[in-house]
């Protein structure tokens, strides 16, 4: 039987998926230099795609977890329209009951009220604006690291203590320290004059300027006695288990105060909007340039497929002439490219996972940076966040990305004409 008649056959042998494996891995091979630049390439891109995503997740965590331990809370219960225009009389009453309701919810961790009225402070010599802001001084520490950042005295004693503790800001405008007292001038829940005279117990440096520039921190009885609040608060400010948990407990906490019409509950990124906004316009930034990343090596793996095949031209030629059909030749051609991807991609990844797992046991210090993170709510070290997002999104793009791109050419194979190709040099 002549080659012609094996090649007209009415029913060829079709080859099985160890034959395309054992050409493929073959063809691979063919060019160690070329190929271990490429697997170079892949798995460089992979790394570093692993490690900066982690490293961008954790610092938002770092961020939100930043932001919200100082004094906002992963979120609170408020009643409705105060966020938008902080108003005295926009309060919760019966607080005392409301919070017992949240604090029973599952998934809270820590709950404390507060109360908080803009008015004049006044020391011996100067007059300020501020923002007097009623606490519980028991419950307060649970929910806010302000307690922990007192740098001169010591934090509030009792619930109806005339005490007070001041920003650092604020203080050094006022020409306060410890032991001065501090007239507070507003006004109370009827309209008529609400007056405190308090003693500083202590200066707190919270990181975040706002804070530090316009705050008093009071007994919440005392606040509520001044301002004629009665059992009323502004905000019942909760921490629950993580920030991943938030949305739950949130939704647990609305069902909890059902029954009572006029309050709501606001997550860490509704009080928090223009933290929310920086992140996704950071975030916005970095896919930018991880989407360039991997258009780079997209190219450039492509670039070495498109040099493979045309150095195969001619063989490609004999094995048509012989009755091969195109699409086996192409399926070869885009096997190979998956298996030189997948080589590469699991060795950048675990090297990136590695690398990761490391930093976000050890972390990474930026002391000579500490004071610009700190406007962001950041700490001088930051953790990588490794979790199956930062493992997989990276080397998911690079890898759907250039096998679209393999397809160009297999579908040059597809058009090849035997004698034309078989002419190639």
């Amino acid at each position: 039987m002549s080659a012609g008649t094996v090649i007209r056959s009415t029913s060829p042998q079709r080859p099985g998926l160890r034959l395309y494996l054992r050409l493929a891995w073959r063809n691979v091979w063919r060019n160690p230099r070329r190929t271990l630049l490429t697997l170079s390439a892949v798995a460089f891109a992979a790394v570093i795609l692993v490690f900066m995503v982690s490293m961008q997740l954790g610092g938002y965590g770092a961020m939100i977890r930043g932001a919200t331990g100082v004094f906002t809370g992963d979120l609170q219960v408020q009643a409705e329209g105060y966020h938008a225009k902080q108003r005295l009389r926009t309060a919760i009453a019966d607080a005392s009951s409301v919070e017992a309701r949240v604090a029973a919810v599952p998934g809270v961790t820590a709950v404390s009220s507060r109360a908080q009225a803009f008015a004049l402070v006044s020391s011996a010599t100067r007059t300020y604006g501020g923002m007097i802001v009623g606490v519980d001084p028991a419950k307060e520490p649970s929910v806010s690291t302000i307690p922990r950042t007192i740098r001169k005295g010591r934090y509030l004693s009792g619930a109806t203590s005339d005490e007070a503790v001041v920003g650092q800001a604020l203080a050094s405008n006022l020409s306060l320290t410890v032991g001065d007292e501090i007239t507070v001038l507003g006004q109370g829940l009827d309209g008529s004059l609400a007056v405190a005279v308090l003693k500083v117990v202590g200066i707190f440096s919270s990181g975040v300027p706002e804070l530090d520039r316009q705050t008093v921190e009071m007994p919440l009885a005392s606040f509520q006695s001044a301002f004629l609040l009665g059992d009323r608060v502004h905000a019942i400010v909760v921490r629950t288990g993580g920030l991943e948990a938030v949305p739950h407990v949130a939704g647990l906490i609305r069902a909890a105060i059902a029954n009572r019409p006029g309050l709501t509950v606001l997550r860490w990124d509704q009080l928090l909007e223009g933290l929310k906004q920086g992140i996704a316009m950071d975030a916005a930034v970095g896919w930018f340039l991880y989407t360039a990343l991997v258009l780079v090596v997209t190219f450039s793996i492509l670039n070495t497929f498109l040099m493979s095949v045309l150095e195969r031209t001619r063989e490609f030629g004999v094995f048509l002439a012989l009755g091969t059909r195109p699409r086996i030749l192409g399926r070869v051609v885009i096997l190979e490219s998956v298996i030189l991807l997948l080589l590469g991609l699991a060795i950048g990844t675990l090297a990136g996972a590695g690398i990761t797992a490391y930093a976000g046991v050890h972390g990474i210090a930026f002391s000579s940076s500490e004071e610009l993170l700190a406007q962001w709510s950041l700490p001088a070290r930051i953790y990588p966040r490794l979790d199956l997002l930062s493992v997989t999104l990276g080397p998911a793009a690079i890898l759907l990305a250039t096998l679209v791109a393999a397809l160009f050419p297999a579908r040059r194979i597809r058009r090849l004409r035997p004698v034309d190709a078989m002419k190639a040099v």
